[in-house]
């Protein structure tokens, strides 16, 4: 097939429609207009470059239309053609958004947009999301705050930054009320909570899951609360290996209490073999560590409720 017809096929059938036609959904809650986040069981693919591109979060394939069909079907170029040929005029479905957002382009680097922005301080729009709406301590908050790892975003968001093994910002991911993505431009590396030297290495799948769990743990001596920020990237696995080579480390997967948890899971079992080292499970009450915290707390207020609405001493029946 000539270059022209190849370059016109491409155009004509997005990544989504052959995502579909082989059973994926789309998983809007963990995607954004430039990232769009596809499963089907625990296979994940993510379409990017407005639909001619994709990759997959727990590998390193990627690649355009063509070879995602290869990717997912195991057949040769010319099969994948001739596949991709028979989804013309297939239309797939368009995500639905909460609210519209556009991303600005960017003339400053990732460190110098980090360091502009504002820590978050109590009372502040972030510190309320963070402290009233996802329940975490104030002392968990205070930490991540003393260690650098948090600022303000826009709109009462909260940043939570990637670093590499010098410490310097490579990116971060972005949470908020009505807002889930990562830094334009950024990379994921890990999100760290905790000593540097630590060897309990902690390993969970957003910053929030990460900090809630060192809720959970009272921020263990000996522990370091990890975030991949929701992928696995090269860089990303290179930074757990070269912290679970560490004489004395014990990889423990903390990750979500679903399949694409127990995939994340495995590949840290993986690691920990390779280098020797132990590995545990450790499985939220809840499909993830911060939901289960929620949980917690809910629970604690309502046993106070109960507690205040008991009977005055005078009414109580008497023992005995």
């Amino acid at each position: 097939m000539e270059k022209q017809k190849l370059e016109e096929l491409r155009d004509r059938v997005p990544c989504a429609a052959v995502l579909e036609q082989s059973g994926f959904s789309i998983d809007v809650k963990e995607s954004t207009r430039k990232a769009v986040k596809y499963r089907r069981g625990a296979e994940i693919v993510i379409v990017i470059h407005e639909g001619r591109g994709w990759f997959d979060p727990l590998s390193d394939a990627k690649g355009d239309v063509f070879g995602l069909m290869e990717h997912l079907d195991g057949v040769t170029f010319v099969e994948a053609l001739n596949r991709v040929a028979d989804l013309v005029g297939v239309i797939a479905r368009d995500p639905v958004w909460s609210r519209a957002v556009q991303k600005p382009a960017y003339s400053t680097s990732v460190p110098e947009r980090w360091t502009s922005r504002r820590k978050p301080w109590q009372g502040s729009m972030t510190w309320r999301y963070l402290h009233t709406e996802r329940r975490l301590p104030v002392t968990i908050i205070q930490e991540a705050i003393r260690r650098d790892a948090l600022r303000e975003g826009p709109y009462g968001s909260m940043w939570a930054a990637h670093v590499d093994g010098d410490g310097a910002v490579t990116g971060w991911e972005e949470r908020g009320p009505d807002w889930r993505g990562f830094s334009t431009s950024g990379s994921k590396i890990l999100f760290r909570l905790g000593s540097s030297d630590a060897l309990r290495l902690c390993v969970t799948e957003a910053a929030i899951d990460a900090m809630s769990l060192a809720a959970f743990e009272g921020l263990r001596e000996g522990s370091v609360y990890l975030s991949t920020g929701g992928g696995w990237s090269p860089a990303t696995d290179a930074a757990v290996r070269k912290l679970a080579a560490r004489r004395g480390a014990v990889l423990v997967a903390a990750t979500d209490a679903n399949s694409q948890g127990e995939t994340f899971a495995g590949r840290l079992r993986e690691i920990a073999d390779e280098v020797g080292r132990d590995w545990l499970r450790l499985k939220p009450p809840a499909e993830d560590w911060n939901e289960a915290l929620k949980a917690r707390e809910k629970e604690k207020r309502e046993r106070r409720m109960d507690t205040s609405r008991g009977l005055p001493q005078s009414r109580r029946p008497h023992q005995g």
